[in-house]
């Protein structure tokens, strides 16, 4: 990566850690830091442009429709910002169109990227969700939202569609099994592969043991 780029990087840093500064729902600055991380690792293993991994690593929540509603608006703005850092149009949109393939959409979905740099900066945010901070930033974010932690009559509903998982709500724990328990099967690239299976395991850990605490199993 060259020099300018480093730059360049070390500003888009400055600019999301603004962005996300008052965050409360998992999706902060340090969020963003720790898929940043792992991005550049797993880039270091399987290759692709580090400076597209990082930058859309960095970005990759920018315009998020959990975080914003008006994620256009959102673009429009990030847009005008990355220009004032003398990144050209067409590098904007190639960052564009990795982040705009990085998030879930719903369990019946396809959202296999079509870049290496799209599926680790995917597979980087993925394993975030999983783990310990996953199970952290899920209870953060569902009562961010007004969430319960548990409806047990609830019943899972694998999406169809993005639209009929952006508007659906449901208590933390329908989350894990709507989301997360599904991510380990979708992970892209084989470094990632170990990592997510590991925090796949704990959560399944935490979520047999959270059940037989509500079914007060002694």
């Amino acid at each position: 990566m060259t020099t300018i780029q480093q730059n360049i990087i070390s500003q888009i840093d400055l600019l999301v850690a603004e962005h996300h500064a008052a965050d409360t729902t998992g999706h902060d600055y340090f969020h963003i830091q720790r898929v940043f991380k792992l991005a550049t690792y797993l880039q270091s293993l399987e290759g692709g442009s580090l400076f597209l991994v990082q930058a859309a690593a960095l970005l990759h929540d920018y315009a998020d429709f959990k975080l914003t509603d008006n994620p256009d608006q959102s673009l429009l703005t990030l847009r005008e910002k990355l220009t004032e850092l003398s990144l050209d149009q067409e590098t904007i949109d190639t960052l564009f169109h990795i982040i705009a393939q990085v998030s879930f959409k719903g369990a019946k979905v396809d959202t296999t990227p079509d870049s290496l740099e799209a599926q680790i900066v995917q597979d980087a945010d993925r394993i975030d969700a999983l783990g310990a901070i996953g199970i952290a930033r899920t209870f953060a974010y569902g009562g961010a939202h007004d969430s319960p932690i548990h409806l047990p009559d609830e019943i899972p509903t694998h999406h169809a569609s993005f639209e009929q998982y952006k508007s659906s709500r449901s208590s933390s724990i329908n989350h894990f099994h709507e989301k997360l328990l599904l991510l380990k099967d979708r992970i892209n690239t084989p470094s990632a592969r170990r990592i997510a299976q590991q925090r796949h395991d704990y959560l399944q850990g935490f979520l047999d043991q959270f059940q037989a605490e509500w079914d007060s199993r002694f």
